[in-house]
């Protein structure tokens, strides 16, 4: 498992850029600002595969930004929790990987739980396995591992 980790962080870590949806909205600290934007200092990481149903990509530029400006605003409704997109398209079996950073993993429940009851959801295919990690020094991690 750590094995698949770790090639999911590489995907994740090797291409970020904005997301196609966010126009000309922009916030400090905001997602795809920065291509060397790294997770933080939070406790809780949880990573994992996503991919869209093709259906998604046949609908219109202007009917998904709607989809994904109501999904955006679920996000900001949890502000504890900060998300991390790597792009992967034809990389991995994988359209994205998602990372989200939190020291509240009750609002990254929370916040998946309402997301599901979101349009842009209708089109979602794959979002699983999550992966739940806590940080700690890699010399921890080395111990634990024997």
């Amino acid at each position: 498992m750590l094995g698949k980790y770790l090639e999911i962080s590489y995907s994740y870590l090797a291409i970020t850029r904005q997301s196609e949806y966010l126009g000309t909205h922009q916030h400090e600290g905001q997602e795809g600002a920065s291509v060397n934007r790294h997770p933080g200092d939070s406790k809780y990481l949880f990573v994992y595969p996503f991919v869209k149903k093709r259906e998604w990509y046949f609908l219109p530029h202007e009917e998904r930004r709607l989809a994904m400006a109501q999904h955006f605003k679920i996000g900001h409704k949890y502000p504890s929790v900060q998300i991390h997109t790597g792009y992967s398209f034809g990389l991995d079996d994988q359209e994205f990987v998602l990372a989200f950073e939190t020291d509240k993993p009750a609002d990254f429940s929370e916040l998946v739980m309402e997301l599901r009851s979101s349009e842009a959801s209708r089109y979602t295919a794959i979002e699983t396995p999550i992966f739940t990690c806590i940080t700690m020094p890699i010399n921890e991690i080395l111990n634990l591992l024997g």
